[in-house]
């Protein structure tokens, strides 16, 4: 992929100029960017879960939208036609290429690993990819006069707190890997604020879940991790069983409760973010819905959906799992206006559950 236009390296003036696109109020002094209608806008990682329901919402909202993923954990079947790119994230001259010959002005950037166990086993893959993948990705928006960033976070950046729901003031202490790539990335993203003007939001999502409700788009991961397809792959004969991983944690059931917010609620709130950066400023938002349901009521939820009688056998608990994790998202409701449509686990089910229906290979079938 070669540009069409060479690529203008911007000099750092000692003091903080106005990148593109943005204006100051004369009577508050509060900056803000023009023209966020028909943004040309690339997605990182817009061929994997979120990634996708995001890039739709974008183009619905009458953006123009280009899709950066490797493939390596995404699909192709879940980009719109002509709008994917393939490359990773550690070529930097090809994602200056890409923001050259598509004029890009905001990037949602979703790619990473994200596998817990996998980034314990083997934690330099996941530096390498989702540490200094975003180090490169920085690196040519910088070149390139890009500075909106709207970045997919996690609640792993705060391990295991004491105390819930969880606030953006709890402490960031990641437990595993995953979530210190992701913290690492949040501090670069925080440096780079101060220092060149970026402008991001940081969204840390809890458990998220469900499909597009025309079943089109939905979870399809390899290896499955995620409790509600695991669940629903049991219902429809694909395993045998679902393993609950402990049930004598200090919560009403004994299981281990947590928050899970709806796919395309997420994807809301990545728009909502990218309509409120501010030069040199970063939003650092908590996504969920407040209420949290443990792994027996997503079984019980999954088994009235279904209709389908769904074996669970009770294992032993899993290093590092905390007893509950769920979200306090006053402040994103309050900074964007964002309030989650979808609080009712069943409807969540429901779209996970057509989605598998339709698609009982993933996006292979």
């Amino acid at each position: 992929m070669r540009g069409r236009k060479a690529c203008q390296v911007r000099q750092q003036p000692q003091v903080l100029e106005l990148p593109d696109g943005a204006s100051r109020c004369k009577s508050t002094g509060q900056i803000t960017y023009q023209g966020l209608h028909g943004m040309r806008i690339l997605v990182t990682g817009g061929a994997g879960y979120v990634g996708s329901h995001a890039v739709r919402r974008l183009m619905a909202a009458g953006h123009e939208v280009w899709v950066y993923d490797d493939l390596s954990r995404g699909h192709a079947a879940a980009v719109p036609e002509g709008r994917l790119l393939v490359g990773s994230l550690c070529e930097q001259q090809c994602l200056i290429d890409v923001f050259q010959s598509h004029d890009i002005e905001a990037v949602m950037h979703f790619a990473a690993l994200t596998l817990v166990a996998e980034s314990v086993a083997d934690p330099l893959l996941y530096y390498q990819n989702n540490v200094c993948g975003s180090l490169s990705l920085l690196s040519a928006m910088r070149r390139c006069g890009v500075w909106r960033l709207v970045f997919s976070s996690t609640t792993a950046v705060y391990g295991a707190p004491q105390q819930q729901p969880i606030s953006e003031d709890a402490p960031r202490q990641p437990i595993n890997p995953y979530g210190t790539s992701k913290l690492m990335v949040e501090l670069m993203l925080e440096d780079a604020a101060a220092a060149y003007g970026l402008g991001f939001a940081a969204l840390r999502y809890f458990n998220a879940a469900g499909a597009s409700p025309a079943g089109d788009l939905g979870e399809d991961h390899s290896p499955e991790t995620h409790l509600i397809p695991l669940v629903l792959h049991a219902a429809m004969g694909r395993r045998s069983h679902v393993t609950v991983f402990g049930d004598d944690y200090p919560t009403p059931d004994g299981t281990c409760v947590r928050d899970y917010v709806h796919v395309e609620d997420l994807a809301e709130a990545h728009l909502l973010a990218l309509e409120r950066l501010q030069p040199g400023q970063g939003l650092k938002l908590n996504l969920g819905t407040g209420q949290g349901y443990s792994v027996r009521q997503v079984i019980e939820a999954c088994r009235r959906v279904t209709g389908r009688p769904i074996r669970a056998e009770v294992g032993q608990r899993r290093p590092g799992d905390p007893a509950s994790l769920v979200a306090d998202p006053s402040r994103a409701k309050q900074v964007l206006g964002w309030t989650p449509h979808y609080t009712d686990l069943d409807r969540i089910v429901e779209t996970a559950w057509r989605w598998h229906r339709s698609h009982p290979q993933g996006y292979g079938q």
